[in-house]
Order: C-alpha cells, then sequence, then structure tokens
C-alpha cells in the first residue's frame, strides 16, 4: 500500500522534455540568421527552402505541432472515461501531456518561421497561454494527493499515511513522535484565493527543504556513538518528505481544489480557442493545395 501512494515525490520528467526539446532547440539555433533576418532578405538565404513555413523542415515541423495538439486533447478523454483505464495510470498520461505542451510552442514557432501575424498569431498566443498554464496546473494536480493510478486518496487514506511515515522516522532517529512532528509541523493555511494559495503552496516547497535539514541537523547533533550513514540520512530525509507533503496537502486540500476548479475555467477557453484556430490554418492549407505533401490530391 505504501507503494500506491503517489505523493512522496513529483513524478515530473524533466529529463524527457530536455531530451525532447533538444532537437527542435537545435533547429532554432542552427536557423537563427534566417529567424532573425528580415522578410524580403530571408528570399536569398540558403535556409529559405528548408525553414519556410512550406519548407521542408518547416512544413515537418508544422505537421508534427498538428498531430500533437490532437494528441493531447487525449488526456482529457483518458481522465473522463474510466474503460480507458488500460491505456495507462493518469500521471504518467498527464507527464506526456505535459511534454508535449512544452513542445508543441516551440515547434509552431518553427513552422510559422518566429512569424506570427493574423490567425497564426492568435493561435499561437493561445498556444503559449495553455502551454504556461498547463505547467500551473500540473503543479496544482500534484498537491492533491493521490494513488499512483492517479485517483484521489481521501482524508483519511491521508492520515493513516501520514502516522505510518511519522512511526518509521521515530524508529529510525530515536526521537519522540512529538518532538518529530514539532519539526515537521506546517503553518496554518492562509486564507484568500488564487493567488494566495499559489503562493502558500510555493512558500510551502521551501518551507519543507529548511524544516527536513533542521530535521537532519538535529538527528546528527544528538547521534550517541557515531553519525548516521549518507544512506540512513538519505532515507529519513525521503520519509520527512513524505511526510511532511502529505500534511502540507491536507491543510491546503480545500483551497487546492478551488485553485483547481478556477484554472479550470482559465485553461480550458485558451485550449479551445487555439484548438480553432489551428484546424482553421490545417484546412485552409490544404483546400489551396499549399503542401508537399499530397493530401487530399
Amino acid at each position: 500500500r505504501k507503494r500506491a501512494l503517489g505523493t512522496g515525490r513529483i513524478p515530473f520528467v524533466p529529463r524527457a522534455v530536455l531530451l525532447c526539446i533538444l532537437p527542435p532547440v537545435a533547429v532554432c539555433l542552427i536557423g537563427l540568421p534566417y529567424y532573425t533576418a528580415a522578410l524580403k532578405d530571408r528570399l536569398w538565404s540558403p535556409y529559405h527552402d528548408w525553414l519556410k513555413p512550406s519548407g521542408w523542415v518547416g512544413q515537418s515541423a508544422g505537421w508534427l505541432c498538428f498531430a500533437l495538439f490532437l494528441f493531447l486533447w487525449l488526456y482529457p478523454l483518458r481522465k473522463k472515461f474510466r474503460f480507458l483505464e488500460f491505456t495507462g495510470p493518469l500521471g504518467k498520461w498527464l507527464d506526456v501531456h505535459i511534454i508535449a505542451g512544452v513542445l508543441v510552442p516551440l515547434i509552431g514557432a518553427i513552422h510559422a518561421s518566429w512569424r506570427f501575424e493574423g490567425l497564426i498569431g492568435l493561435g499561437y498566443y493561445s498556444l503559449l497561454v495553455v502551454a504556461a498554464s498547463g505547467v500551473v496546473g500540473r503543479y496544482l494536480y500534484i498537491r492533491i494527493p493521490r494513488r499512483r493510478g492517479g485517483l484521489e486518496l481521501s482524508k483519511e487514506e491521508i492520515a493513516t499515511a501520514r502516522r505510518e511515515l511519522l512511526g518509521q522516522i521515530v524508529v529510525v532517529t530515536g526521537f519522540s513522535a512529538g518532538h518529530v512532528e514539532s519539526l515537521l509541523r506546517p503553518v496554518a493555511a492562509p486564507r484568500g484565493g488564487f493567488w494566495a494559495t499559489l503562493t502558500q503552496l510555493v512558500r510551502d516547497d521551501f518551507t519543507r527543504r529548511r524544516a527536513i535539514a533542521h530535521l537532519l541537523r538535529d538527528w546528527k547533533r544528538r547521534a550517541d556513538a557515531e553519525r548516521p550513514s549518507p544512506a540512513l540520512l538519505k532515507r529519513v530525509g525521503r520519509l520527512a518528505r513524505r511526510e511532511m507533503a502529505l500534511s502540507q496537502q491536507i491543510r491546503m486540500l480545500d483551497a487546492t481544489h478551488r485553485v483547481f476548479r478556477l484554472w479550470h475555467l482559465f485553461h480550458q477557453p485558451f485550449a479551445i480557442a487555439a484548438f480553432i484556430a489551428i484546424l482553421i490554418h490545417v484546412g485552409v492549407v490544404v483546400t489551396l493545395g499549399a503542401t508537399w505533401i499530397p493530401v487530399g490530391r
């Protein structure tokens, strides 16, 4: 059951984001002289046939961006319909959703040759808002304790998990439960709206680091025979991080839920606006035949 709790770490995959983002960043760096040139000068650039929106790289980026954007809409379907559970846990889906969401604006910029005007500009800036709000949404999502499958834990389950973690810390360190709780006790939940809650969540992340460092220093100072090994310190730090994260999360649970609902109201309209703008753009391109891919021919 302990393994079923997904609250001890942030299951985000920054290394995967870095690996996926390297190729488009490389294209942008190689094409920097072209992208920074005036429009009339681009026609004479050796990169023009490759990097223009209808070029080999530009249009390939456009179709890849479109495919990734369509893929983004699979996550809401996975979340809505329970019969799709066989496709994988929600947490993994959300990780891939975030990676794709970060890539779409960058690949879209390559397709547009970093020029955003008219309908393309509307769609692109909507994409940027969706991507930025998606990162915030992911941050809020992992502040709601869940099982690995993505289902939310009840307050009773969170309290039980906290007691188990506290007991393990007491056994390993030899401290009393009261002393450990006094070191890891979170501050009272703030009253306020979106920004007050979000600010407190970020503040909690830093508070947790300081409290755990204090606990480990106290343990090393009070150790009777010999200093705890690095492996043991790491284990206690991990247990304390999970325990304090759960304490902070249950204290902020109602406020986080309210903020998460507000976030949905903000995120979805921009996602729909971007979707409509991109569909119109692709429809016009295919209808006019402005593509080297034989679509509809």
